[in-house]
């Protein structure tokens, strides 16, 4: 299984989805496809099951800029959801069974239409997640008023943080990055979060700093809980493990590292089909900035989009033509299938 030398020496040069695309398919094809991996189980071709969240990414403009970050964010993007889209995606809550509308970026909060959206999803029956990186809540006195907005809504957080050490976290998401993230948990704790008679959901996420699977998120739970209670007394309700797809600067960085070929081996040799029997895209749909519609968010960062001759944004949602159409994928998808499986809510089995 061999990526080839002009592919190779590109390395951290990747920008396009396209070239990330060519990369995944040219460099295994010694292995099985995706594709064959799940007709094995009956898995193909995929098809949706009734449709329960959408996924927004409000922009990928963020304060931080994470090595293993699949959607390259960073302070010098520029793309932002505008209210209009906005409109068109409450517009398809509306007209959908949707239960759930996951804020996604970037750094959410740094759309300037943040507030307003969470105050109109309010008015709907919908859980809302936020999905913060902890150290926006720190970063200046606009975003210091997050934290009681967040209560004020009941929003759901759902909080970055990839270790409960210092130096992994640091050396994977930047310096001062953990003691920011620190002071950002125990502002949500005094207001309630990570209680659970309070109803003020706090969860986080764990994703692997290397070339390799999570470890068990039950036991790994366990461990985060006790530390981080004992070492900062804070508490929190859930972590969810999330594997690193191989694409944008986790694909460049397994390049560089010249791991690509042996991460790709791992995820396709730990194929699980219950894990793919309940892969996420299943019932979710993500929006983008522009408002186009992909299967998953990892779709979105290669610009793969979703299989439908009459559907391309969110402006022409319509629920129950989208329920007929097969799910795209390709050799990034191995990775929500390998071991436990992963999605935006953890393990899957």
């Amino acid at each position: 299984m061999k990526v080839t030398k002009s592919l190779k020496s590109q390395g951290s040069q990747l920008s396009k989805s396209s070239e990330q695309i060519e990369i995944l398919e040219k460099s295994i094809s010694s292995i099985k496809s995706f594709k064959e991996s799940m007709g094995s189980c009956g898995l193909h071709p995929l098809k949706p099951k009734p449709l329960e969240v959408l996924q927004i990414n409000l922009g990928y403009m963020c304060n931080q800029v994470c090595a293993h970050c699949h959607v390259d964010a960073g302070p010098d993007r520029k793309e932002i959801m505008t209210k209009e889209t906005m409109n068109f995606c409450l517009k398809a809550i509306e007209n959908s069974n949707v239960h759930t509308v996951d804020l996604t970026g970037g750094a959410p909060e740094m759309n300037p239409h943040f507030c307003w959206f969470v105050e109109e999803l309010s008015k709907r029956s919908v859980k809302v997640i936020v999905r913060s990186n902890l150290t926006i809540l720190v970063a200046n006195k606009r975003f210091k008023e997050y934290p009681s907005f967040f209560k004020k809504h009941k929003l759901t957080v759902v909080a970055s943080l990839p270790c409960y050490t210092e130096s992994n976290v640091d050396k994977q998401r930047g310096e001062g990055v953990f003691l920011d993230s620190i002071q950002a948990l125990k502002k949500l704790n005094e207001l309630g979060y990570g209680f659970p008679a309070s109803g003020l959901v706090l969860n986080l996420v764990f994703n692997p700093g290397g070339p390799s699977l999570p470890p068990d998120q039950q036991q790994l739970e366990a461990d985060y809980k006790s530390r981080l209670l004992k070492d900062f007394g804070i508490r929190f309700n859930q972590l969810f493990t999330i594997t690193n797809l191989p694409i944008s600067r986790f694909l460049e960085y397994l390049l560089a590292l010249g791991k690509y070929d042996e991460y790709m081996t791992k995820l396709v040799n730990a194929f699980n089909p219950s894990a793919a029997d309940g892969v996420m895209c299943r019932s979710t749909l993500s929006v983008g900035w522009n408002g186009k519609l992909f299967d998953c968010d990892f779709n979105q960062m290669l610009e793969i989009g979703i299989e439908s001759e009459n559907i391309d944004t969110i402006q022409d949602f319509n629920d129950a033509y989208l329920q007929g159409r097969n799910i795209a994928v390709n050799q990034h998808c191995y990775g929500c299938t390998a071991g436990a499986g992963s999605s935006c809510q953890g393990s899957l089995v």
